[in-house]
């Protein structure tokens, strides 16, 4: 089988180097000949070109490139594919890509792997980054089935553990886990920059250790992938945060009245429930 990565980053590289140690033969493209480079010293991809006419013998694409570039990468290359080539793409909005991405091509797959670093690009790419990660594959009612089973089996070679999602019901899901923590980590980092004095913001930030350095990793990472969070999964991140402002809304009430009982019970509560989220 031959394999195309179109995007040749953190995503599309670590997935190169998965698939070439297993003994696929993958075909990289990517916008800077550089990045082609690096790939081919670094045994990510069998081959690699800035030509999307490269992909003409694949039989499985992988889109990896940000979320803004994958239905026009579709449209770049489904004229060099066979009818048969099935196109997955690893982006975590699926509700403004699937449908359309289906009407591109029949043999579309959404497709998004829960896995990254705060690093970037085809030097950061590692070895074994899917290993037990979610993922979460997005089918809508024409989705073919021979194709959803060839890119799960492929996910699953290279380690993750395999979800079905609506669109949807994916989008409304990573909002929470995924898409508001980010924006709340952002708002952590900006309040405390912003709150009046020079001399408590310096104090701060001599201060701050682990638990600062935990909640505010996110919100310090890669600005282009929070803003088209924010722009591509709009609606279902503005509920969220609109939920989120309400909930600290009570946790605000509880401290003014001096409710510690009640609010002994919502920590009690979240330490309970927080394991659930980290199997």
């Amino acid at each position: 089988m031959k394999i195309g990565i179109v995007g040749l980053g953190l995503i599309g590289g670590s997935l190169g180097l998965d698939l070439t140690r297993l003994g696929y033969h993958v075909i990289g493209v990517s916008r800077q000949l550089s990045t082609c480079n690096i790939a081919l010293e670094r045994n990510i991809v069998t081959q690699a070109e800035v030509d999307f006419a490269i992909l003409e013998q694949t039989d499985l694409i992988f889109i990896c490139t940000p979320i803004e570039s994958i239905l026009p990468s579709i449209e770049n290359i489904i004229k060099y594919l066979s009818p048969q080539t099935i196109i997955t793409d690893v982006g975590s909005v699926k509700g403004s890509i699937v449908h359309q991405g289906t009407q591109l091509w029949q043999n579309f797959v959404g497709s998004h792997p829960m896995a990254g670093t705060a690093n970037q690009g085809v030097e950061s790419a590692e070895f074994d980054l899917f290993k037990n990660a979610p993922c979460v594959l997005t089918p809508i009612r024409n989705t073919s089935l021979t194709a959803m089973e060839t890119v799960a089996k492929i996910w699953t070679s290279i380690g993750c553990k395999m979800y079905n999602s609506t669109p949807e019901i994916h989008d409304r899901a990573v909002a929470w886990i995924s898409h508001l923590p980010v924006m709340i980590s952002a708002n952590l980092i900006y309040s405390c920059i912003n709150n009046g004095s020079q001399e408590l913001v310096k104090l701060s930030q001599n201060l701050a250790s682990s638990g600062f350095r935990d909640t505010s990793r996110v919100g310090g990472g890669n600005v282009e992938l929070g803003l088209m969070m924010a722009q591509y999964n709009r609606y279902e991140l503005l509920n969220c945060l609109k939920e989120y402002q309400q909930n600290l809304s009570k946790i605000i009430e509880n401290i003014e009245q001096e409710k510690w009982t009640v609010l002994e019970d919502i920590l009690t509560k979240t330490k309970e429930e927080r394991p659930n989220f980290l199997k």
